[in-house]
C-alpha cells in the first residue's frame, strides 16, 4: 500500500466511525424522547389525581414563587471530564 492509499483508508475509517457514532446517538436521542414522553404522561396523571383530590397546585406554585429564591449556579463540566 502506498502512503496515499493508507491515508485514504484511514480517512474512510474515520468517516465510517463518525457516521456510526451519529447513527447510534440519533437512536439514543429517540429513546430518550420516548422516555421523556412517558415521564410527562405519568406527571399529568398525578396532577389530574391531585386535582380530583382537591389539591390546588396552581396556588402552591404561586406560594413558592413568593418565597425568596436561593440562587444555585450549576457549573457544567466539560464532556472530557464526564467521560473519564
Amino acid at each position: 500500500m502506498t502512503k496515499k492509499e493508507t491515508s485514504e483508508a484511514s480517512k474512510d475509517e474515520q468517516i465510517g466511525f463518525h457516521k456510526g457514532a451519529l447513527s447510534t446517538l440519533a437512536k439514543e436521542r429517540q429513546e430518550m424522547f420516548k422516555i421523556l414522553q412517558i415521564v410527562e404522561q405519568l406527571m399529568q396523571m398525578h396532577v389530574k389525581a391531585l386535582k380530583e383530590l382537591g389539591v390546588d397546585l396552581a396556588e402552591q406554585a404561586k406560594q413558592i414563587e413568593k418565597e425568596p429564591k436561593e440562587v444555585k449556579k450549576v457549573k457544567q463540566k466539560p464532556i472530557d471530564d464526564i467521560l473519564k
